[in-house]
């Protein structure tokens, strides 16, 4: 079962993991980032969705900007001391903290992600198929979702909705985007990997059904 989800908004970084102090962004969502933006229209976890196919439907632009960020983070020891009773502050003072960074983002992106779930041994019983291809396709007609999906970073707000039409009008170019984050390895809780894989946009169109992935 598959389902076709346009997305589209003003601004979108989805972050290259090589950069480490200022943001650049990848020329396309990065499979992750799409399954994300799925997930948060509907997640079961009877269910597990796959991408299959991105389709770029407007040019690909770039613009650097200045963002506000904050230049460190809470430890997680001291989370775990707080959590055992230790007398520890749990904040960081954003007038010390805040800094500006540079971001070299996306401007007016506009996406169709096709995708397709595959069942799980958590699915109930009483599901199958059909009943959450419905769920789907009914929530995103309606605009609903569990919470807002965004295009790489939480302020890049994605708008979305059900692809009704009929053949995707994808730009009419073709690119090598080289090696791209694929996903997270998770199945290792304590030594969690990414997986990279060689991305190519051929006419518009990256095509994740057959990609080879990388460790």
């Amino acid at each position: 079962m598959s389902i076709r989800m346009e997305v589209w908004g003003d601004y979108a970084c989805f972050t290259r993991p090589e950069m480490k102090v200022e943001r650049v962004s990848y020329d396309v969502p990065t499979p992750s980032a799409a399954r994300g933006m799925v997930e948060a229209v509907y997640f079961h976890p009877g269910l597990a969705w796959k991408i299959d196919r991105i389709y770029v439907l407007s040019p690909i632009v770039f613009t650097n900007l200045r963002r506000n960020e904050m230049k460190s983070k809470i430890p997680a020891a001291t989370v775990r001391t707080a959590m055992t009773g230790g007398q520890t502050p749990l904040y960081l003072a954003a007038s010390e903290e805040i800094q500006q960074r540079a971001a070299m983002m996306l401007r007016n992106v506009h996406y169709v992600i096709e995708a397709h779930f595959d069942m799980t041994d958590k699915a109930n019983a009483s599901d199958n198929p059909g009943k959450f291809q419905d769920i789907v396709k009914r929530r995103l007609r309606k605009g609903a979702c569990y919470s807002q999906p965004y295009l790489g970073t939480r302020e890049c707000t994605a708008h979305f909705g059900l692809w009704e039409g009929g053949e995707i009008p994808a730009i009419p170019e073709t690119r090598d985007l080289g090696y791209m984050l694929y996903d997270m390895d998770y199945s290792d809780p304590g030594n969690i990997q990414p997986m990279f894989f060689r991305a190519r946009m051929e006419q518009g169109v990256i095509d994740l059904r057959d990609c080879e992935v990388v460790r």
